[in-house]
Formats: structure tokens, sequence, C-alpha cells
């Protein structure tokens, strides 16, 4: 019996962080276990990110299994490679956020965090008007200029008309979860994903195939269910925000433009944008590369690639999240041993989870891509990236906590640089000499990747080390 207390004791404990976690109180992380800490705020974050990796993977898993399902496949990926542009303002405008959210709450000042994180989102909601506009607009030509064939761009136009135009949804999840998470509450975040995924995965299968008085709307219900399934989870987090039971007191007078505040956070989103802008535009270019080199099937075979390798690195990125908030915290509170030794635990977590991943990839490739495409060629392309992509794995979970520790201090520049040198004079050049250059196509565009990341990930570490992040000022 003396055996047994000891692991139902660690069983009990186990259980108890996680509810605990899961619960969403108001902790300070700024004191006690630094272990304890990362774990509390890790589980609901890679919950979260694991709900945003399957938006697409839902969308993808229908569309999968319809009529000329290569066109619509590659509407799919095409689309949400051009939704990474809105992706990366969001992200970095979220960064923006929990950085100075993170601060004001470790400075014990939480006013000022709520002020801080209605402020981003007048930003947000001004710079989504144009991108909508734009988006609906410019919708078939926008799928071509991608590397659709004609007819794919025309049955793909509603389809990206739809998701382009509602990405204000897309940019209020991201943007007040990442608020919500400077000030802690990494819970309300992944409900919040929860909810929106759940609705998406109820309702794609009604606007797609139809149900009842709803009629079949085929490859663009996918885009009308992802849009409302948001919606959905974007007014929980409203309900959450205005409703006080949390660190963030939000007033509506908190919406009053204060220039100051906007200038403090444009200072530190505008290098955050740019950050993911050059990655995102980076995968665009490949995207287009793998589409010019590999024809139709070759390109829905590595968006499907693509969309299984953002699923396993999502909760990668929720984890590195950790990092930031900890990090901003503790920096407000003017802990900065403690801010490096989070980062530094959070990096080896994600080190282990991400060599999990890595071994499913590569051992069961063929599963994976089976559950998304029933073209045979597809699913040699889709199989054959994978299993190239995942052998980066390692490199991409540490280079994903040194990027959002830099942000969380709001050190955004030092990744921008990182990632211009690595994705636009590295990567990019890369992909386009061995797909071109030495003919190997789609493949020379798959090992680009996982080399162009591991530079990446040894840059951003050395930088890390050096500590300029500690002294930045937000």
């Amino acid at each position: 019996m003396k055996q047994k207390r000891p692991l139902t004791g660690t069983i009990t404990a186990i259980f108890s962080v996680i509810k605990k976690s899961l619960k969403g109180e108001t902790i300070d992380y700024t004191t006690g276990s630094i272990r304890l800490s990362v774990i509390l705020l890790a589980i609901p974050m890679m919950l979260e990110m694991c709900m945003e990796s399957v938006f697409a993977l839902v969308d993808l898993y229908f569309v999968g299994h319809l009529e000329n399902s290569s066109f619509a496949v590659q509407t799919v990926g095409l689309t949400e490679s051009v939704l990474t542009i809105v992706y990366s303002l969001a992200i970095g405008i979220s960064m923006a956020a929990t950085a100075v959210v993170a601060r004001r709450i470790g400075e014990k000042d939480p006013e000022a965090a709520a002020r801080a994180g209605m402020q981003a989102i007048l930003i947000a909601i001004l710079i989504n008007v144009v991108i909508s506009g734009l988006g609906v607009y410019f919708g078939t030509d926008i799928l071509k200029l991608m590397g659709a064939g004609p007819e794919a761009a025309v049955q793909g136009t509603p389809f990206i008309r739809i998701m382009i135009g509602g990405s204000l949804v897309i940019m209020l999840l991201f943007l007040i979860n990442g608020i919500f998470r400077g000030a802690g509450n990494a819970a309300i975040a992944m409900k919040s994903l929860w909810i929106a995924n759940l609705s998406n995965i109820i309702l794609c299968p009604i606007f797609i195939n139809g149900l009842g008085p709803v009629p079949a709307f085929g490859l663009t219900g996918a885009a009308i269910a992802t849009t409302l399934g948001r919606s959905i989870g974007v007014t929980y987090q409203l309900y959450h925000l205005f409703n006080g039971n949390s660190a963030l007191k939000v007033a509506l007078s908190y919406f009053k433009p204060s220039p100051d505040i906007i200038r403090s956070i444009v200072k530190i989103a505008s290098p955050a944008v740019l950050q993911f802008v050059i990655a995102s535009c980076s995968w665009i270019f490949l995207a287009q590369l793998v589409a010019r080199t590999g024809g139709d099937h070759g390109s829905a075979g590595y968006q499907t690639a693509m969309r299984l390798m953002m699923f396993f690195l999502l909760p990668a990125w929720g984890l590195s999240n950790a990092a930031a908030t900890l990090v901003g915290q503790n920096l407000g509170a003017k802990e900065i041993a403690r801010a490096e030794e989070s980062v530094l635990k959070t990096a080896k977590y994600n080190v282990m989870y991400m060599l999990a991943v890595m071994l499913v990839s590569l051992l069961g490739a063929g599963f994976l891509v089976d559950s998304f495409t029933n073209d045979p060629l597809v699913r040699d392309y889709a199989v054959e990236a994978v299993r190239i992509i995942a052998c980066g794995y390692v490199f991409y979970g540490i280079g994903m906590v040194m990027i959002n520790a830099f942000n969380g201090a709001g050190d955004t520049w030092t990744p921008t640089l990182v990632n211009l040198v690595g994705f636009w004079l590295f990567q990019i050049p890369l992909a386009y000499v061995l797909a071109k250059h030495y003919g190997m196509g789609p493949r020379g565009v798959f090992l680009a990747l996982p080399i162009a990341e591991t530079g990446i990930t040894i840059a951003s570490f050395i930088l890390f080390k050096r500590g300029k992040w500690k002294t930045v000022k937000v």
C-alpha cells in the first residue's frame, strides 16, 4: 500500500493542475513555481491552438469528398495561403496586445491593461475594412494569381470572397484571445475556440451537403459554415470581455481612441505584423511554386500536407504562447531572471511535444493523408511532403518559443529581421533553385522548409541568449 500512495498522489496532483488550468482562475504568474506557471498556461493554450488548426482540417475533410475534389482542396488551400496575410495581421496585433496587456498586469495595473486591449481592437477593425473590400472584389483574380487554373478559380470564387470578406471575425478571434492570454486567462481563449470549432463542425455538413430547408452549397458552404462558426466564438469572447469576470474589467469608454495607447500598440505591432507577413508571403510564394511545378495535383498534395503540418504545429505555437505571457508579466514585475528561465522551460516542453509529433508524422504519413483525399496522385505528393517537413519539427518547436519570448517582451524587431533573412534571403531562393534549377519540382520546395526553419531557430536562440529583449520598454 505504501508504494501505491505516491502514484495516487501524483495522479491526483496532475488532475488538480489540469482542472485549475481549464477553470480559468486569476493567478499571479510572477511568483511561485515556474514549471507550474508554464503548465497552467500551456494546457489551455495548446488546446486553443488545436481548435484553430481544426478549422482548416474540417473544411479540407468535407470538401475533399466532393466531386472534383482536387479543385475544392486546391481552393481551400490557396485561400488559406492568402488568409495567412490576415492571420499575420491578426497575430501581429494580438502579439502587441499580449505584450502590453501582460506588462500592465505585471505592473498590477489591470485598468490600463483593459484600455490597451480595447484600443487594439479599434486598430484591427479599421485595418480589416480595407482587407475585406479587396478580397470580395478581387477574389477570382487572387486565386488565378496564386496559380489556380481557370476552372478552379471560377469554382472557388464564392469561397474566397466569403472567407476574406468575413475576415474581421478571424482577426477578432485571434486578437481578443491575445488580450485574454496577456491577462493570464488562457482558459477563456481556449473555450472561445472550442465553441467556434464545435459550431463549424456542426454547420459544415449542413451547408456543404444540405439539410432540410438548407440547400447544398458545396464548396461555398464550407466558407459559410466557417465564418458563422468563428462569429459564434467571437460573440462568446465579447460576452466575457464585458461581463467582467476576469482580470480585465472593460467599459465602453475604453473604446474612445487614445492616441498615446494607439501609438504604443502600433510601435510594437508594426514590426510584429511585418514579421508574420514576411513568413506568410514566403509560404504564398512556395505554394505558387509548387502549383507551377507540380500542377493541380502537386498543389493539392502540398496544401494537404501544410494543413496537417499546421494541425501539429499550432498546439506547439500554443505552448510557446506561454512564454510570451510569462515574459511580459515577469518583466513588468521586474523579475528578469524568472522571465528567462520561463522561456527555457517552455522550450524544453515544446521539444518533447515536437519529438512525438515528428515520429507520428514519419511513421503514419500515409494514414494521416488518406483521411483528406481520395486522389492517388494528390496522396503521393502529400505523403512525401509530410515526411520531409517533419524532419525539422524539433527545430520548429524551439524557434516558436524564441519568437514568442521576443514578442512577449515587446522586442518585435528581432524576430522580424530574423524572418526577413531566413525566409526571403534563404528559404525562397533555396526553394527556387532546388525546384527549378535542379529540376526537383515540388520536392525541392518541401526540402527548403525544414532547412530554412532550422537556420532561423539557431539564429533566434543565439540572439535570445544575448539578452537585448530584457531591456525593451513597453
